[in-house]
């Protein structure tokens, strides 16, 4: 039934092997070792956009959490309107909650697929999903530091002797397997967490599960990594090596919504003010209040005394404290010291 995805694994490797053939030894390990690696880099080219999707789809769950937040509180324990409220919402802002699984969902298949290819190949094995019998028997001999890429931890049955007569014991297979095996869980690990780190932080059920994944997906691995063929295992190791630097570089290009470095990123996208805008320009001269009072105030105090009306005519005393005679007080006298008056106040 999955015969056609065996044969298309087995062609994309035999392809990377036929490559690394012309400058390495085609029986040699390290050749087998990198097709292996190379059929991690092609399928995970092919999926990248699918990756792209991903994040972008996380982006926008994370920027409708207020709403969905609001829509707690205003249904309640209403589970069928919350429900249908949160379709009509991702439906009006296009988010589609599935496109966090499209990565993974493709990956799958492959790895079960290499791993149904790794446990078939034995020494004098007949061809296998498009290989010749020549290859088939060289993959399943291809020795790496010692074991066989085909060789897993425990084995039983007619392979288990056939590559035991090769390798002459479980020595090198076992120190190679549980290497990869370590390698295999500390980068499961560490992807998790910067998984953890790319979608930001969750509450509730979703944390649970977040951890549940940090910790529960290692452990299983630890586990099961003993039933692996050494090429499923750096299978393994080289997508979680790959996922590492994917997500290094995602999260530096499309930091998670509120963190340190979405803000450091959008300030430093703001366009820069050039000061010498703000300068006056060539000619004009520029409004400076006076010390010690506001600008408003000094203008008032230029403008009322110019506007204030006329004093009247002064007569006896005051006449006398300005210096002029009492002959002085004709018509039109009056009048003509008030200005003078008026205009020593001014200055």
């Amino acid at each position: 039934m999955l015969d056609w995805l065996y044969t298309a694994i087995s062609f994309v490797m035999k392809s990377w092997h036929s490559l690394f053939s012309s400058v390495l030894d085609p029986a040699g390990g390290i050749t087998w070792a990198l097709s292996i690696m190379f059929l991690v880099v092609t399928v995970r080219l092919i999926l990248f956009p699918l990756f792209v999707k991903q994040v972008k789809s996380q982006r926008a769950m994370q920027e409708l959490q207020p709403e969905i937040a609001k829509l707690r509180k205003q249904y309640g324990s209403d589970r069928q309107g919350m429900s249908q409220a949160m379709m009509a919402l991702q439906k009006e802002r296009g988010v589609n909650p599935l496109a966090g699984c499209l990565p993974v969902l493709p990956q799958m298949p492959v790895f079960l697929s290499l791993f149904h290819v790794l446990r078939r190949l034995a020494p004098g094995k007949e061809g296998l999903y498009s290989w010749s019998d020549h290859l088939t028997d060289q993959a399943a001999r291809a020795e790496l530091f010692g074991a066989p890429i085909s060789a897993s931890f425990n084995m039983s049955g007619p392979k288990a002797d056939a590559l035991l007569a090769v390798t002459g014991g479980y020595t090198n297979i076992r120190a190679v397997a549980a290497v990869l095996i370590v390698i295999m869980c500390c980068t499961t690990f560490f992807t998790q967490k910067q998984i953890m780190k790319r979608s930001g932080p969750v509450e509730g059920q979703a944390a649970t599960v977040q951890r549940l994944m940090l910790y529960g997906m290692p452990l299983s691995l630890l586990f099961s990594g003993f039933f692996f063929p050494i090429g499923v295992l750096l299978y393994w190791t080289t997508n979680n090596l790959w996922t590492l630097g994917q997500q290094f570089f995602i999260l530096r290009k499309m930091p998670p919504p509120g963190s340190p470095a979405a803000q450091a990123k959008a300030a430093a996208e703001k366009p820069a003010i050039d000061p010498r805008t703000l300068a006056p320009k060539p000619g004009a001269k520029p409004v400076r209040a006076k010390a010690g009072r506001p600008a408003g105030a000094s203008a008032a105090s230029t403008i009322a005394p110019a506007a204030a009306p006329a004093a009247p005519p002064e007569t006896g005393a005051s006449a006398d404290a300005d210096g002029a005679s009492p002959a002085d007080t004709g018509p039109g006298k009056g009048d003509q010291r008030a200005a003078a008056r008026g205009k020593r106040k001014r200055r």
